[in-house]
């Protein structure tokens, strides 16, 4: 008897969304009511509230002011944890629900960051306190099963951060940057001297800085965006996370170290003001690929079970035969005509 195979859940639209929404309004009013609450609460304490820089600013007002330069990524943090909500929609849709206190506990800890915040005039610890915040509101409301999913979309928020450390990374990279070019270049025997953040070519044909757009941060935390979102996607275990996310730093690194020391060479053998101006500028977008492959290859071999390899495989035995069809394939027939 042969079954069918099980067909998947249709696909719900907005409207059936919306629909499901209200029921479950509907049928959870105080769990409904704390949502409206928490939603408006925060509403008014990040957008209203002008609790910064001498009260001037809100909470939003001061990150939109932030995500600027190197920090410009922060704009496309929180559509990316919406977008990662939606890509787990059937598993919260299919998740048990039931609310625990526990979530109590990390959503009293975004309300002490916040307040720390307005206490301490620190608006970095207020952009801290959302994913304390969302995650312990969803833990209460709809219990650990739910909190679970949506674990990693919260913790993503921590890149919209201006983290002042950026900025002393920054400087850390150039010299980075600075040493291995000079080392590469000297190694193929063009002379130049790397001095602090600068390379001068030993006869004075050419002089570059390592600013801080050079240093390699952007491409250093688009990097790092991208391998979580990759690793959170594609990994099942906590470690190879990990392992993939500190392999993609050390990627990114490299490449941007490539991509300065082919700007000396081009500098070098062709021209030091198309090296500095167009190969510079658009250089990025060839060698930015090459560390996203680099990444992608990487997580395939974390994956990889090294042990099928090395562990000999067991002698095939040929298939055990009838003794009626051994006889058969033993003998001729002949036949008469």
């Amino acid at each position: 008897m042969s079954t069918s195979p099980s067909n998947p859940p249709p696909e719900l639209g907005i409207l059936e969304e919306l629909t499901l929404l209200k029921d479950w309004c509907l049928s959870n009013r105080v769990a409904a009511f704390l949502l409206v609450a928490l939603i408006g609460s925060v509403a008014g304490f990040f957008g209203i509230a002008k609790l910064f820089v001498n009260g001037h600013l809100t909470a939003a007002q001061w990150a939109a002011e932030a995500w600027v330069g190197d920090q410009s990524h922060s704009w496309m943090v929180p559509p990316i944890s919406l977008f990662l909500l939606w890509y787990h929609r059937d598993s919260l849709r299919s998740a048990p629900k039931a609310g625990s206190n526990r979530g109590l506990i990390y959503f009293l800890i975004g309300v002490v960051l916040f307040v720390l915040s307005a206490r301490c005039l620190q608006p970095r610890m207020a952009l801290c306190s959302v994913p304390f915040l969302v995650y312990g509101a969803v833990y209460y409301l709809w219990g650990g099963k739910v909190a679970k999913i949506i674990l990693f979309p919260c913790g993503f928020l921590i890149f919209m951060i201006p983290f002042g450390v950026v900025e002393q990374a920054t400087f850390r990279l150039q010299f980075v940057i600075t040493g291995i070019v000079g080392f590469l270049t000297n190694l193929l025997g063009i002379k130049i001297n790397a001095i602090g953040t600068t390379l001068t070519a030993a006869d004075g044909s050419f002089n570059f800085e390592i600013a801080e757009g050079c240093s390699g941060i952007r491409s250093l935390t688009a990097m790092t965006m991208l391998t979580s979102i990759y690793a959170h996607l594609t990994q099942d275990r906590t470690w190879k996370m990990a392992v993939v996310l500190l392999g993609s730093a050390f990627f990114a690194i490299i490449g941007n170290a490539g991509r300065i020391f082919t700007v000396v060479l081009v500098a070098r053998f062709y021209d030091p003001t198309f090296a500095a101006g167009i190969y510079h500028d658009y250089s990025g977008y060839l060698f930015f690929p090459f560390a996203l492959g680099a990444m992608i290859g990487f997580s395939k071999l974390v994956n990889c079970d090294f042990r099928k390899a090395v562990t000999p495989q067991p002698p095939q035995t040929p298939p055990a035969v009838a003794p009626g069809e051994a006889a058969d394939k033993g003998t001729v027939k002949t036949y008469d005509y």
